[in-house]
């Protein structure tokens, strides 16, 4: 794994007889699109805490299997697994087999997204709008559908989405985005009334801009940057979030300490960029 996922130093340090953070020993995590980026933060602190993973991937093998053998060199199960989960019979397919190899899954994340081409209405393809909308909401659907089942006999569950912090603002010039992180959220606070008396707490984890490949491409396109890191004097607390801090947020809420928390949208971005000090003043 890069630099930035490796379970080590302070922020990660465990206690003294080698305890997990967070407690998640003998839990099985899914994450969609886990195998790099945010999924692969997400991934590396819930391994890290304990859970076992599965990993689904849509293109990227090679980085999936890479995040898998991180998670196995922490002493936990990692396996993979390729689908697009936009697509019914594809979810369904590859949930079946995770089923089959750990039995169940208690924590749900719902990572999986893809990015829009940031155009106004007038100008977006119907098309865009489609992958979007199936990447982002009928992918959380089927596989929130699948899993429920057997989450439902665990005894505690957890459904984590992964929002964005631009459901705050919505934007201009981004409206298959929006809709779909918005339609998201709001399939979390459906879902979180519908299985609470089933012990199961579905929360939403709202980013802002991560350094992932996609952070890079939008701090280019929409701040001129060439190196991401340029934003680091006017982010919030001096550096751009990285995918493990969205990760701890996630291994927070499915811990013990977030054992009351459900239907709440928790907003990982430092609280937003200070626009004054992006005009250079102090």
């Amino acid at each position: 794994m890069p630099a930035q996922y490796v379970v080590s130093g302070p922020a990660y340090a465990a206690g003294a007889e080698g305890d997990t953070i967070m407690g998640l020993d003998g839990r099985v995590a899914f994450v969609s699109g886990g195998g790099r980026g945010i999924g692969r933060g997400i991934v590396a602190c819930l391994a890290r805490d304990g859970a076992d993973v599965a990993i689904n991937y849509r293109r990227d093998e090679t980085a999936a299997r890479e995040t898998a053998a991180a998670v196995r060199a922490l002493g936990r199960r990692a396996e993979v697994y390729q689908a697009d989960v936009s697509d019914w019979a594809a979810a369904r397919a590859m949930s079946d087999a995770v089923l089959r190899d750990f039995g169940a899954v208690d924590i749900l994340v719902n990572n999986a997204g893809i990015a829009s081409r940031g155009l106004s209405v007038a100008y977006t393809d119907p098309a865009e709008m489609g992958r979007v909308v199936h990447t982002h909401v009928f992918a959380a659907f089927y596989l929130a559908k699948l899993f429920l089942p057997t989450m439902r006999e665990r005894a505690r569950g957890d459904i984590v989405m992964i929002s964005s912090s631009a459901t705050r603002s919505l934007a201009a010039n981004g409206a298959p985005y929006n809709m779909a992180k918005a339609a998201l959220e709001a399939l979390a606070k459906t879902l979180a009334k519908e299985e609470r008396d089933h012990g199961i707490r579905v929360n939403v984890v709202a980013p802002g801009l991560v350094e992932t490949e996609m952070g890079r491409r939008l701090a280019r396109a929409v701040r001129g940057v060439r190196d991401i890191h340029e934003l680091d004097p006017v982010s919030p607390f001096g550096f751009v979030c990285q995918p493990e801090d969205i990760g701890n947020a996630v291994a927070f809420l499915c811990s013990d300490g977030g054992r009351y928390i459900t239907n709440q949208v928790l907003y990982v971005d430092g609280g937003g960029f200070d626009t004054r000090r992006t005009r250079g003043q102090v």
